[in-house]
């Protein structure tokens, strides 16, 4: 499908230079001479290396459609993860890397959805949230409560990320999996 050069949005997969690229970040800009254009932060995703592109308006790209098929992660094995298809009860394996940064917050039986070019998987996208149990947080320093300060915590599956101070060891909170901060107390 064509769009217009000013129509990407981060997120987007376009076809650029023959290889299948992700928008990651996107700025308008209109310089004081010539036409304005979108400075786009692209990444490529099968081996991940980035380029930053500029698109005009006037350019036509191809944004490419993904099917996006709902998978149940079963286990891990070395560094290659095991999901199932809710649907047809296949399993596939793929490597850790095609989840990226966010491989710490997969959780057994968490519903994912692989996104598939051509029947081939090319990344697997967790939910915006995970709940997990907070092991260990620092003790808050008096004095230090005027400002909007973070302590901090160490979770479950062992990643480290900042607390608000009023988090003790044993509390289950919701961590954004994109960025890996707190968003919020679990409701239990």
């Amino acid at each position: 499908m064509k769009i217009n050069g000013n129509a990407i949005r981060p997120g987007n997969i376009i076809e650029h230079k023959g290889r299948l690229m992700r928008a990651m970040k996107t700025q308008h800009t209109q310089p004081g001479k010539g036409g304005a254009y979108l400075q786009v932060e692209l990444k490529d995703i099968r081996d991940g290396t980035k380029m930053n592109e500029r698109f005009r308006a006037s350019e036509d790209v191809d944004r490419v459609r993904l099917d996006q098929i709902e998978y149940q992660f079963l286990f891990r094995e070395d560094d290659m993860l095991t999901f199932m298809n809710n649907e047809s009860y296949e399993q596939i394996a793929l490597h850790e890397d095609m989840v990226g940064e966010p491989v710490i917050f997969l959780q057994d039986g968490m519903t994912v959805s692989i996104e598939l070019y051509e029947e081939e998987p090319i990344s697997v996208v967790l939910p915006d949230t995970v709940i997990c149990e907070v092991v260990e947080a620092d003790a808050v320093v008096k004095g230090q409560t005027a400002s909007s300060s973070y302590k901090p915590g160490v979770l479950d599956n062992g990643a480290r990320i900042l607390v608000p101070p009023h988090i003790a060891a044993g509390t289950r909170i919701v961590v954004n999996t994109a960025d890996g901060s707190y968003v919020e107390r679990a409701k239990d």
